[in-house]
């Protein structure tokens, strides 16, 4: 029920004080210089509230972006694996509309924000390709996902009507048999010892270089021939087979592995009372494709080439997103010309199945 209440001043201004209480929610209060606007705002905001409606957009003009964002990056960020990289990314949404409140973050503001970043210029003196704006947009999004699903500050997430960049069709950049030779001659020449391990690594098994530089023994088994990936950038566990070569050298590794470190390609040496860290890569690994005369080449693209040569030699898409740790076959479908020999032999026995009599 409202209850409006006429003042005067001591200047002789008249105002409008509305009070609305209603059984099972805290009062509200708000003053007017009109009786019309006094009576308006107590007729929508009654109904809002009946209706659960006015608390949410209360909330939403009582927190700003920034606040939001800070919050996220204190109680969510810190458990996620691509912290490093949402922190930057959260930071351009802060700098740029972190003083709006959440009630005015619309998906045409978000349109506009997304437009420049197409736009700006990074540090590396390149545009952001599409692929990069979608995963600043992403970061943006998961935090107003978590500000709408748990602490109650917006009703709906703005991100939902905002449309994303097309991005390009996936890179598929792998090493031909004589480039594969040459940086594998530059990796065993290179002054890190392992350096040549881990690409072999790379190349053998298709696994990430954030998994392979955070392996540690005790999830390598050298009798079985796998190892056990607990953090992987999908969240889900998963079996790496490690056989021929790459067994082979991380059994010799093993015969000289360092008693005061658990990792398999640690730091040269450990800092006093702080935690070891893998080993610097960039250096060696930049080195090497420089002598190799590599062009284009990035260490990503080791992953690339294991899929491109799993499909090369018959493997099916499902059988590669298993190797690689995929959850869909979306990802693995940028390697599927290279299998069209694997497809057209498959098609050929089940016509010969089925037609061979005819």
């Amino acid at each position: 029920m409202a209850n409006i209440e006429k003042r005067i001043s001591n200047d002789g201004k008249t105002s409008y004080r509305v009070k609305i209480r209603l059984k099972g929610f805290p009062s509200q209060s708000a003053t007017f210089e009109r009786l019309t606007d006094a009576k308006k705002w107590a007729q929508q905001t009654e109904s809002a509230i009946r209706e659960g409606r006015h608390f949410k957009t209360t909330e939403a003009k009582r927190h700003t972006l920034a606040e939001m964002i800070d919050r996220y990056c204190r109680d969510v960020l810190p458990s996620k694996k691509s912290a490093k990289d949402q922190t930057q990314q959260l930071a351009w949404w802060k700098s740029e509309i972190g003083s709006y409140s959440l009630a005015d973050i619309t998906p045409s503001l978000i349109g506009e924000c997304r437009d420049k970043l197409g736009r700006e210029i990074t540090i590396r003196n390149k545009l952001r390709s599409p692929a990069s704006v979608v995963r600043y947009m992403a970061a943006l999004s998961h935090a107003l996902t978590i500000a709408v699903k748990e602490w109650g500050w917006i009703e709906d997430n703005p991100m939902r009507k905002v449309t994303k960049p097309k991005e390009s069709r996936g890179r598929v950049r792998f090493l031909s048999d004589d480039e594969r030779m040459r940086l594998l001659k530059a990796c065993k020449e290179s002054s890190n010892p392992y350096l040549y391990c881990v690409v072999v690594l790379a190349l053998s098994t298709g696994m990430r270089q954030g998994e392979i530089m955070g392996l540690t023994w005790d999830v390598v088994d050298l009798n079985q021939g796998r190892a056990i990936l607990h953090e992987t950038k999908n969240g889900e566990r998963r079996a790496v087979a490690i056989t021929g070569h790459a067994l082979e050298l991380l059994k010799a590794l093993s015969k000289v592995r360092r008693i005061d470190c658990n990792l398999l390609f640690p730091a040269k040496e450990k800092a006093p009372q702080k935690p070891q860290k893998s080993m610097d890569l960039r250096t060696p690994w930049e080195t090497a494709v420089k002598k190799a005369e590599l062009h284009d080449f990035k260490f990503h693209d080791l992953r690339h080439s294991a899929a491109s040569y799993l499909a090369m030699n018959g493997a099916s898409l499902a059988e590669i997103a298993e190797v690689l740790g995929h959850k869909t076959l979306q990802m693995v479908k940028r390697y599927a010309h290279l299998s069209e020999g694997h497809t057209a032999r498959v098609v050929e026995s089940m016509n010969t199945k089925i037609f061979g009599d005819v």
